[in-house]
């Protein structure tokens, strides 16, 4: 089936290496510095020369400007830069694939840096009077983390979804992060320990949430005149589709289950495909309860059953649908979003290793948040 990013191929993919980072706090560990390292890494393993690269988006980094000095980039057709959320890292992924296939640039380079666990970042627990939630920050609900626990226990009261599905996907993740040389946690959960954890919000527990941790992720998308000869495999990109749900606060009342139908349809309409189809999936987990709204709004399971479906090693290496096969945002790194779509690139690659999903065809990387975006990648012909 023919698809509006036909033109598009992904050539380049690097990233820092977040376990190696993690143990030092380096006050003077520069956010440009860490988004340059992974540009460095995506270009060298694919042998494309930075002088190709006509485009730039930066994320999390608020100076286009600087980054493109710090990177030697004085040129381009484009460059801008978007805030520093994990919902824009589909949307980063979305908007370079439409500048391709729109005949705008050849070669976009999207560049994201975090240094914030060496200058102390906490993601919540500030109030901020100007904010479109200071209301609700009086009263205690200072982060997404609190919205996603209030939203849990609902999805738990409507139903009856089983207390052990959360340390399911910890768990999970954790032993996929094992098999992964970068990431930052290595050692094996247990659910006695998952169990034990304090609660941060409850229901959420300790494991439950992201890190915070130093890093950066680089992906390079070209026309795909540009890809031939590379020296890294090439991947399409399949199909991408995006739509909001703005609210006074993170947290919807159907865990932004009606747009997430809307993006699925759109997206698997866009492929030719199906959910069934996805041989593993790459799910956005800021906090856990958000992989099992994904489950749900992208029609993997039915509604209100993702806590019983993922039981039972449905969402292990070897089984039905793996899951976060990296890691994800408890184990290894929370890089918001790009991580996770850089193994996507690499699992449509084949160059995952031990954590490798055989017979392997597609992979969906999906973020639902008050932005829902999610997009299907495969190895190009």
């Amino acid at each position: 089936m023919s698809s509006y990013f036909d033109d598009v191929r992904i050539t380049g993919v690097g990233t820092t290496n977040f376990g190696a980072d993690y143990p030092v706090r380096n006050i003077q560990r520069c956010a440009y510095d860490l988004g340059v390292q992974a540009m460095s890494a995506a270009l060298d393993e694919c042998g494309l020369e930075k002088s190709q690269i006509d485009s730039l988006i930066c994320v999390r980094l608020p100076s286009y400007n600087q980054l493109a000095v710090y990177a030697g980039l004085p040129s381009l057709k484009s460059a801008y830069s978007l805030e520093g959320t994990g919902r824009m890292s589909g949307y980063a992924l979305h908007q370079a694939a439409c500048m391709i296939a729109s005949g705008q640039s050849k070669a976009v380079a999207i560049v994201y840096g975090n240094n914030g666990r060496s200058v102390g970042d906490r993601y919540g627990g500030k109030f901020d009077n100007t904010s479109i939630t200071a209301f609700d920050a009086m009263y205690g609900m200072t982060s997404p983390g609190a919205y996603v626990a209030m939203m849990y226990g609902r999805h738990m009261y409507e139903y009856g979804t089983p207390t052990e599905a959360l340390a399911t996907l910890a768990i999970n993740n954790r032993r996929n992060a094992i098999l992964n040389p970068v990431a930052v946690f290595k050692k094996p959960l247990t659910a006695e320990e998952y169990a034990a954890a304090p609660y941060i919000a409850e229901p959420l527990r300790k494991y439950d949430y992201c890190l915070i941790n130093d890093g950066g992720v680089c992906i390079i998308l070209t026309h795909r005149s540009l890809a031939t000869g590379l020296k890294k495999k090439s991947v399409r990109l399949l199909a991408s589709a995006n739509a909001a749900d703005l609210r006074p606060q993170y947290t919807a009342t159907d865990y932004y289950y009606n747009t997430s139908r809307n993006v699925a349809q759109s997206l698997y309409e866009q492929a030719g495909l199906t959910p069934s189809d996805m041989d593993c999936v790459q799910i956005y987990d800021n906090f856990t309860p958000t992989i099992l709204f994904s489950l749900e709004g992208f029609g993997f399971c039915e509604r209100g059953q993702a806590g019983q479906w993922v039981l039972g090693g449905r969402i292990e290496l070897g089984g039905e649908l793996p899951i976060n096969t990296s890691g994800g945002h408890t184990a290894e790194g929370y890089m918001q979003g790009f991580a996770l779509q850089a193994e996507a690139i690499r699992q449509a690659r084949g160059e995952c290793g031990d954590r490798q999903v055989h017979s392997y065809r597609y992979t969906q990387y999906i973020c639902v948040s008050p932005l829902v975006n999610s997009q299907i990648f495969t190895a190009a012909d």
